[in-house]
């Protein structure tokens, strides 16, 4: 995972985002994914450059193989990406011949690079381009791919473009993310937060899942205990006030919301928890928007202004299941920060783990309604690690 906060927006202050009770302009709702303008850089000393006219980064100036000399025919390249403390991305590629013998740099065409394609998606800003260079240490070739680059939220497939020929799939080499997990807590003076996790596909290939929030409610620890949940969470981007509450919207619309206030916590273990041990063990350590399509895999936001006085808050908030019944459906779960406010989504993504839902499992609970008919409450995170409830309907002579 990578993960970038800036205070500088392409295109300046963008919509606020969409309340589930509905806004003006058909604009999305805060905290939810976004969908990002044209894939822009902003450099500190130019102007902003749209994606097809940008080098990231500038490629060295080295020697163009000899006209008559072919391109290497490539099998198998490989890749290993490094997290760094600049919460970049760094890729770097290994190229293999028939032979399975390493192809050096000096070998493979100056146009050559990692190349990023959006999944499901076409057009100019669902691709970004990072060129390659040798590395002097090894001969080896490297792109990074700066904090700085807004990704829009999906999985990017990772490609190795040479010359005219058609780009092939990369796979992953070694991954080391140890800058995420040991970086602590973003800084929350930034316009948006933007996260990037590499990791490897049902197919053996490398992607990236991207996201980009802001503001953005991190989901911290969580605890099933009898009837209730209990969760520990952050908010970035924005402030908890004495009218915070929990909103669990139904995808149902029939339904109701069910709001509960959540409590700020100054000295909240909201950190990360560990991943269980066991399945099914929960870790220690008006009108709504529906839930946005999920992207599972294949076959193979918008920014807003910096505002420093925004500070991180820890919050603890406590979900009686019993308050979800009756009924047969998921439940959302959000994060107003006030009443005045926009509600944003509760996810997990600030660490290393691209995939929560097939990880962080919770024990379910049997929960009766006032009509004594039972039901199995269960919460998860979703395959966008957006974090829900699952409220289903027990058979209780097949249970019997």
């Amino acid at each position: 995972m990578t993960l970038a906060l800036f205070g500088t927006s392409p295109s300046g202050v963008p919509p606020r985002g969409v309340s589930p009770h509905g806004m003006p302009h058909g604009m999305p709702p805060r905290g939810a994914a976004v969908a990002a303008p044209p894939l822009e850089v902003t450099s500190p000393s130019g102007p902003e450059l749209p994606v097809s006219e940008i080098s990231v980064p500038e490629a060295p100036v080295r020697a163009v193989p000899a006209p008559e000399t072919p391109v290497p025919e490539v099998n198998h390249p490989r890749v290993d990406c490094t997290a760094d403390s600049t919460v970049g991305l760094t890729f770097t590629v290994r190229l293999f011949g028939k032979d399975a013998k390493e192809i050096a740099a000096s070998q493979v065409p100056e146009s050559a690079a990692v190349l990023l394609r959006l999944r499901h998606q076409h057009g100019p800003d669902a691709s970004l381009r990072l060129p390659l260079s040798p590395v002097a240490a090894d001969g080896r070739l490297r792109a990074t791919l700066p904090s700085t680059t807004q990704l829009p939220e999906g999985r990017w497939d990772a490609y190795l473009s040479l010359a005219d020929e058609e780009p092939q799939r990369l796979l992953p080499g070694v991954h080391d993310l140890r800058a995420l997990v040991d970086g602590g807590s973003p800084s929350d003076a930034h316009a948006w937060l933007g996260v990037r996790i590499p990791y490897t596909t049902k197919n053996g290939n490398l992607a990236v899942r991207a996201w980009l929030r802001r503001p953005h409610a991190e989901a911290g620890t969580l605890r099933v205990e009898d009837g209730t949940m209990v969760l520990q969470g952050r908010l970035y981007g924005a402030r908890l006030t004495a009218t915070a509450c929990l909103e669990a919207l139904p995808r149902d619309a029939a339904a109701s919301p069910v709001r509960l206030p959540v409590r700020p916590d100054s000295g909240a273990d909201s950190g990360p928890e560990r991943a269980p041990e066991g399945p099914e063990t929960a870790s220690r350590a008006p009108e709504r928007t529906p839930e946005g399509p999920e992207t599972p895999e294949g076959p193979e936001g918008e920014p807003g202004d910096a505002d420093a006085r925004h500070a991180a808050r820890d919050f603890t908030v406590e979900l009686p299941f019993a308050s979800l019944l009756p009924g047969h459906q998921a439940w959302d779960l959000w994060l107003r920060p006030s009443a005045d406010e926009e509600p944003v989504r509760l996810a997990r993504i600030l660490d290393d783990i691209p995939d929560k839902k097939r990880i962080f499992t919770y024990p379910s609970r049997r929960v009766a309604d006032r009509d004594g008919a039972l039901h199995s409450v269960k919460p998860y995170y979703t395959i966008n690690n957006n974090l829900s409830v699952q409220v289903s309907t027990v058979d209780t002579q097949a249970a019997g």
